[in-house]
């Protein structure tokens, strides 16, 4: 009994010096501690482009043209009437500036066409200028036809009791510079020299009203009383004016 003692103490014994001697290898005090693996350097990106300027804006040139023309001045209501420097048919020169202070009526006439024909030969112009001779009225009527000849023109004003001087203007200037678009087309111009009608002879474009409203009668008989003209602008009718091309 006492010798299986002894050799249990022994083996315990033994035991302990060889747990002991691992645990001193394991941890030996003497050997430097293993140094700790340095971090994975972080991978660097690569570098982004800088972002590039911005582009100024395009700049758009624009050619500029000029171009050189003759302006023709047209009449307007209030604005001075434009001059004009015509030759009637008998050859005569007659100027607007030579009725100065007296109302002025102008109507564009053309003896081919059939608008003008009629208030001509209805003697719808002879009655409405006889209605105004007490109103310091001026009455001229001009062709600005480019194939009017004073021969035929001054036929027609005669055998129809045309009122007036008839005047001609071949180049078209004149009738241009009033805007004259038909044939009977009226002007009223005030003792001052200033547009004060300007637009259709009546309002009967086809004839057979039985009530006409005469627009130039209203012009002139309102310039005599020295008052405005109700009804400064109306839409001429007639064949248009047939100018030099």
């Amino acid at each position: 009994m006492r010798a299986v003692r002894h050799w249990m103490i022994a083996v315990a014994i033994l035991a302990f010096t060889v747990q002991a001697f691992a645990q001193d290898k394991k941890a030996d005090p003497h050997k430097p501690a293993d140094a700790p693996k340095p971090a994975a350097p972080a991978k660097a990106e690569p570098a982004k482009p800088a972002a590039e300027p911005a582009k100024p804006p395009a700049t758009t040139t624009t050619k500029t043209t000029t171009t050189t023309e003759t302006t023709t001045t047209v009449a307007a209501i209030g604005k001075p009437a434009p001059d004009f420097n015509l030759k009637d048919v008998s050859g005569k020169d007659v100027k607007l500036a030579d009725s100065k202070g007296k109302i002025v009526v102008l109507v564009w006439g053309n003896a081919d066409c059939p608008a003008f024909g009629r208030v001509a030969k209805g003697k719808i112009l002879d009655k409405t200028f006889a209605g105004l001779k007490d109103k310091n009225v001026v009455w001229y009527t001009i062709d600005s036809s480019a194939t009017a000849t004073a021969d035929a023109a001054k036929k027609f004003a005669t055998d129809n009791a045309v009122p007036g001087a008839y005047l001609l203007d071949p180049t078209g200037a004149t009738g241009k510079a009033y805007g004259a678009k038909t044939t009977p087309h009226a002007f009223v111009i005030d003792a001052k020299g200033n547009m004060a009608y300007m637009g259709a002879l009546d309002d009967d474009a086809q004839g057979g009203k039985e009530k006409v409203r005469n627009y130039v009668t209203e012009a002139v008989e309102a310039l005599a009383k020295g008052s405005a003209v109700a009804t400064a602008t109306t839409d001429p009718y007639g064949c248009s004016v047939k100018y030099k091309p």
